[in-house]
Parts: C-alpha cells; sequence; structure tokens
C-alpha cells in the first residue's frame, strides 16, 4: 500500500512517502502457473491496500489544507485502516500461503494498526512518518512476493 503524502503539522514535514494507488493494482494478470492460495491472498490483500490507501488520503489531503474537519477524516481514515488491518490479516491466513508472502502481510497489518492508533491519538510528525514507511515497505515486499508467485497484489 503507498499512502498519500501530507503534512502531519507546520513543523513536522510529510507523513511519509505514501502515494495512494501507485503500484496497487486491485486487478490484474495472473500466470496460469500462479499458485492458487497466493493468488486468492494477494487478491485480497490488494483489495485492502486500495481501501486503506483511500482512507488515508482523505486524512492526509485534510492535514496539507489544514481543514477544518481533519477530526471527520481522521476517523473515517483510522476506521479504513481498521478495516483493511483485518483483511490483510485474514489473507496473511490463507490455507497453504507461502511464509514470504504471509509474513510481509501480518507485518503491514500491525503496521497499519499501528498507524491508526497513531491517528487517534494525535501523533504527527516523525513518528508517523516512521509507521508510514513501514507500511510502505512491507506492502512493497508483499507485492513483490506475489509477483514472484505469478499473481498481483
Amino acid at each position: 500500500m503507498y499512502l498519500p503524502t501530507a503534512a502531519a503539522d507546520d513543523e513536522a514535514g510529510p507523513v511519509g512517502p505514501i502515494d495512494a494507488g501507485a503500484g496497487v493494482q486491485s486487478t490484474g494478470v495472473t500466470s496460469s502457473n500462479a499458485d492458487p492460495a497466493a493468488v486468492q491472498a494477494c487478491s485480497q490483500f490488494a483489495t485492502a491496500l486500495d481501501s486503506a490507501a483511500s482512507g488515508y488520503e482523505g486524512f492526509a489531503d485534510s492535514l496539507d489544507a489544514n481543514d477544518p474537519y481533519v477530526h471527520q477524516s481522521n476517523v473515517a481514515g483510522r476506521t479504513t485502516l481498521r478495516q483493511s488491518a483485518a483483511v490483510a490479516m485474514d489473507a496473511a491466513n490463507t490455507p497453504g500461503l507461502n511464509p514470504a508472502i504471509a509474513d510481509p502481510m501480518r507485518s503491514w497489518s500491525f503496521g497499519a494498526t499501528k498507524l491508526l492508533v497513531k491517528m487517534g491519538i494525535g501523533m504527527t510528525g516523525g513518528s508517523l512518518d516512521d509507521t508510514a514507511t513501514q507500511v510502505n515497505t512491507n506492502a512493497e515486499a508483499v507485492q513483490r512476493e506475489c509477483a514472484a508467485a505469478g499473481t498481483h497484489a
């Protein structure tokens, strides 16, 4: 998942290099010899990424604009991250899924949960940036492993 870049506050800088949708593909080419467990889990994970990116983007945009409705976008962003984290964890628990795919999915889920908690308590700046970067790193690892398994995330 790539989350949109946003300024957490005037002094803190961006909330991570999160680019909503860039590189995220919820439907795509799957090779004929793809691992069926990977196809199922990676497709499910792609859905989680799309949802999380969309929800976080609204939050990040409201920070950039110093939106008076930042609280509403924070709640909406946390809700989509929570739902996406659950979907990702479910995908990671797909029977027969290679641990090389499942492990970064689980890490992504934990990272998304950590991000939503930080959003909930109003953390901004470097700490939020670091967590967003970790979430992105895990999303990229899942995408690489899904591609190696003949499918997409």
